[in-house]
């Protein structure tokens, strides 16, 4: 695994990716001074971005469904965790935005070679508020799974009696 974001993992056998960008502007506003170099003042991070780059060959590695995959995500609009296969956690991102470019066409019409730019922009304050989020996304999962579970019972339940 390269790299996770929410479920989908990228892989280089699925969806790799040939470059990541990680972007994180500071805040510095600044104010004139008569006859002196303006101050300025650190009020803070402001937006974190991540950008990966990658060519899919579809014969060797993913294509088309695994960018869909990653559309369905954006149209959601939920924040996803972003961890890195080595463990590193960046935080909860939401897809700002999926570009897509295909070339050397098979006779049907279907990309050999297929470009992708994913960009990413990181929606939580910090990652201890993650946690809160990863928490009630995994109370809702137990939710529905226990829910499943007790209906799942009650047919088998109703075959028996």
């Amino acid at each position: 695994m390269m790299l996770s974001l929410g479920l989908f993992v990228f892989m280089r056998q699925t969806t790799p990716y040939q470059s990541m960008g990680r972007n994180i502007d500071y805040r510095w506003p600044t104010n004139s001074r008569v006859g002196l170099r303006p101050s300025a003042q650190f009020l803070g991070v402001d937006s974190e971005k991540i950008t990966l780059s990658g060519v899919l060959l579809p014969e060797l590695t993913g294509g088309r469904l695994s960018l869909l995959a990653l559309e369905v995500m954006a149209d959601q609009g939920k924040a996803w965790p972003l961890v890195e296969g080595s463990g590193m956690i960046y935080g909860m991102f939401v897809i700002e935005s999926l570009s897509q470019t295909g070339a050397l066409f098979f006779e049907d019409g279907s990309a050999r070679r297929i470009e992708f730019t994913l960009n990413l922009l990181r929606v939580d304050e910090s990652l201890t508020a993650m946690f809160g989020d990863l928490q009630q996304q995994a109370d809702e999962l137990l939710g529905k799974a226990t829910s499943i579970t007790g209906k799942a019972q009650s047919a088998i339940g109703g075959l028996f009696s």
